[in-house]
């Protein structure tokens, strides 16, 4: 005796649907990976201290004595102008430097001496390094 059924499962799979999913996956990577931040690359030196305080004003200098103000590139001769300006607009008057260690003290001195000049305080900006 022969039993058969009318209605015969489908085993076939269709593909269409995880085409869809990996093409957009792919779409998402490839967006997300173009986007970069622009980053000024200094090589901080090292602090066991942890707590980091609101910055007002950031002044970064490079390896290479290259001088930026909020991620802005400043000639040196115009840095005072320009510290002046971004501290009339900020309620606390803190300029905190991120310096690259392998430069000399005397440039953090010479940034230190033109916010003193302009009434501000000056953060030194370090990597924080855990206690093993």
């Amino acid at each position: 005796m022969k039993i058969s059924t009318k209605n015969k499962i489908d085993v076939s799979f269709n593909m269409a649907s995880i085409t869809d999913i990996v093409f957009l996956l792919l779409i998402f990577l490839l967006i997300t990976s173009t986007y970069r931040h622009k980053v000024i690359p200094v090589n901080l030196p090292i602090s066991t201290n942890d707590k980091t305080e609101s910055a007002q004003v950031n002044v970064t200098i490079t390896n290479n004595l290259q001088y930026y103000v909020e991620g802005k590139r400043v000639p040196f001769n115009q840095l005072k102008d320009v510290l002046q300006e971004r501290l009339e607009k900020t309620l606390s008057k803190v300029v905190v430097l991120h310096m690259d260690k392998n430069l000399s003290i005397a440039h953090m001195v010479m940034v230190a001496d033109i916010a003193n000049q302009l009434e501000a305080s000056v953060l030194m900006a370090t990597d924080f390094e855990k206690k093993r």
